[in-house]
């Protein structure tokens, strides 16, 4: 399966324009079409579900051009196919079979991504956890084309084995260790920063 980073977006969107359905859409319905395909695909590559986005923007795309929203799915579902060269089933259906073969043979992999984390939250410019957790997830995940929730509980699960404790528990450890730390310096600074504004502004002498 062609992942949307790795697809040529110029002949997928020539595709999609001279589509069957692309052809009927005015400019603005295409565009906005090719959006909305662009984010339940995101969505796919995140959760592995398509549902749930796929319904909620048909219905929202249906007030807009006063069309139904059992008809607008149709056309969201042609235009993805058109774009990507496969369906909503067949993206899902690939990623799920591909989660399902490095959780059987992955635990090494999942855990090298897993330790990765300790060294975002450490390192350079820090972060929290829950950023570090989902940079490596996206990683793992668009290294194996597995999604990022599989990619997520298979790190969790191989880390634990190999740790004797939760993820959760160790990430955030390490981030009040060397996270919070800077974050309450950055605020700190801002802080002192803008009460010399203030400062400035109530001592300016009117001219």
């Amino acid at each position: 399966m062609n992942t949307a980073t790795s697809q040529n977006p110029t002949n997928a969107r020539d595709r999609a324009r001279n589509s069957y359905t692309g052809q009927r859409l005015t400019d603005s319905e295409f565009e906005t079409a090719w959006n909305i395909t662009g984010i339940i695909r995101r969505e796919l590559e995140k959760s592995g579900s398509f549902i749930e986005p796929l319904t909620d923007y048909a219905r929202t795309f249906a007030g807009r051009n006063a069309v139904d929203a059992s008809k607008q799915e149709m056309i969201l579902r042609d235009m993805y196919a058109a774009r990507y060269g496969e369906t909503l089933n067949k993206t899902r259906e690939a990623l799920l079979e591909r989660d399902a073969r490095v959780r059987e043979v992955g635990q090494d992999r999942a855990l090298h991504h897993a330790r990765t984390i300790e060294g975002m939250i450490k390192d350079g410019p820090t972060m929290p956890f829950y950023q570090a957790l989902d940079k490596a997830a996206i990683a793992m995940a668009r290294k194996h084309q597995i999604t990022e929730s599989g990619a997520k509980s298979m790190m969790k699960e191989s880390f634990e084995a190999a740790e004797g404790k939760p993820l959760y528990d160790h990430g955030k450890d390490v981030e009040a260790r060397y996270h919070a730390p800077v974050r309450k310096a950055e605020r700190a600074t801002r802080q002192a920063e803008r009460g010399s504004q203030r400062s400035r502004t109530q001592n300016r002498v009117p001219q």
